[in-house]
């Protein structure tokens, strides 16, 4: 991990917000009316996909893709000021929340600011023409960082946007070599104490596809030098097997246990269960109540958890990324929920936790423990609904459900679900 990882990420929670399709302004300054609400729903940080002007050469749709960039120092007009910008982010601390933007360092807009002004920071094909390693990004051209220039641009960039916010969630973070973000951090640091790098590495089959190709992919491992959180494509392609019943529950769980064996100690994966780029969890679980387990054990993870706007109000549809779409409000309100989830991250679940996972395949039912040296979290949940008995490491007796307040019961080493989630806790 890198050397100064603020281990308490563990327990905070991420809400991020896309401007264009957040408010009908869709404007920064439209945004500061729902930050209370946004800080209700127990948000440590809100992260802020790209703000910066979008291309217009070869864009993709009638607004372009956020991941165009066309001018990293500025903002995009159609957002307000950068006067504006600054002012969301002064309300964001004054309510004690952190302020993240999404920077895109692998790539720019073929009419970027930057290729005017430095042709040679951009990667060229053999004809000597810019481009784009991975074909379906068609908006965009792909950066150099073999040349040294490029670097200094880029931590300049960087440390001028460390005097406004609190971290960065560095898109494709994969596709730039570690050691760029190496010495990105130790410059962002001294304008910046304690400032959060969150990386977008990339989805296993991804990763293998392009360093097969036989361009320049760090791997998750090598990535944790740098970064304080990565995501978890490593293996979100088996929770989306799962979610498609090609595989059973155990198979995407095995994969967490994987994960605690080879990370480093204080390992953070970012925990989803929808993003910008993945479907909403509602379009591929119809049921409230499979939902609500999924909800709570997102929030058991280990790992920081991230809610996508939206989620709080069960939208179903993911914003084009192309378009205005102004996500609905109509939907089932779990605010509360998530409030109580929240809460319970950050109050019950400790960030030197230890991590287990255990599936029962027959009913859908995972068994997740957590542990350090002082308390012990079992989670149990129903991930299709289901009744049945679960083996759980713990005493007999009963026990407070931290989710609902019932009680439960344990008797000879098995606890009975029915249907609902559980997180119990008591002392080792």
């Amino acid at each position: 991990m890198a050397r100064n990882t603020d281990i308490n990420l563990q327990k905070q929670v991420i809400y991020s917000v896309y401007v264009r399709a957040h408010t009908e302004e869709g404007t920064f300054l439209s945004i500061i009316p729902d930050l209370d609400r946004i800080k209700a729903l127990g948000t440590d940080i809100i992260w802020f996909m790209p703000i910066h002007p979008i291309g217009v050469v070869g864009k993709k749709g009638s607004l372009g893709c956020p991941y165009a960039n066309r001018d990293y120092r500025s903002v995009n007009p159609a957002y307000g000021t950068m006067e504006d910008f600054k002012t969301l982010a002064e309300e964001i601390h004054r309510r004690g929340m952190k302020c993240m933007i999404d920077v895109v360092y692998n790539h720019t807009s073929p009419d970027a600011v930057l290729l005017r002004e430095h042709p040679e920071f951009y990667y060229r094909d053999e004809n000597g023409n810019t481009g784009n390693k991975v074909g379906d990004w068609a908006d965009v051209i792909d950066l150099d960082y073999s040349v040294p220039g490029l670097w200094d641009y880029q931590i300049e960039s960087l440390c001028r946007w460390a005097r406004i916010v609190d971290g960065f969630r560095c898109d494709v973070a994969s596709f730039v070599p570690v050691s760029f973000w190496n010495m990105a951090r130790s410059f962002v640091e001294k304008v910046r104490p304690g400032c959060i790098w969150l990386g977008e590495t990339v989805h296993q089959s991804f990763g293998n596809l392009v360093r097969r190709e036989g361009f320049g992919c760090s791997r998750d491992t090598e990535a944790y030098e740098a970064f304080d959180m990565e995501y978890e494509y490593d293996i979100r392609e088996s929770f989306d097997r799962y979610l498609r019943g090609e595989v059973v529950l155990s198979h995407w769980l095995d994969n967490m246990n994987f994960q605690e064996a080879v990370y480093p100690a204080n390992y953070n994966k970012l925990r989803f269960l929808e993003n910008h780029d993945q479907p909403r969890i509602c379009a591929s679980v119809r049921s409230e109540s499979d939902r609500d387990n999924y909800t709570a054990m997102l929030f058991f993870l280990k790992g920081t958890t991230l809610l996508y706007a939206g989620q709080e109000f069960s939208c179903e549809h993911t914003p084009s990324l192309f378009e205005r779409e102004v996500f609905p409000r109509g939907g089932r309100d779990i605010s509360d929920y998530l409030r109580h989830l929240s809460d319970l991250k950050h109050t019950v679940l400790d960030a030197d936790d230890a991590f287990e996972a255990r599936a029962d395949d027959q009913h859908d039912i995972a068994v997740l423990l957590r542990q350090n040296e002082r308390k012990k979290k079992i989670g149990v949940f129903s991930l299709k609904s289901t009744c049945a008995e679960v083996k759980v490491d713990a005493p007999d007796g009963s026990y407070e459900n931290l989710i609902d307040g019932t009680t439960v019961h344990v008797a000879d080493g098995k606890l009975r679900c029915e249907g609902r989630p559980i997180v119990i806790c008591f002392d080792r």
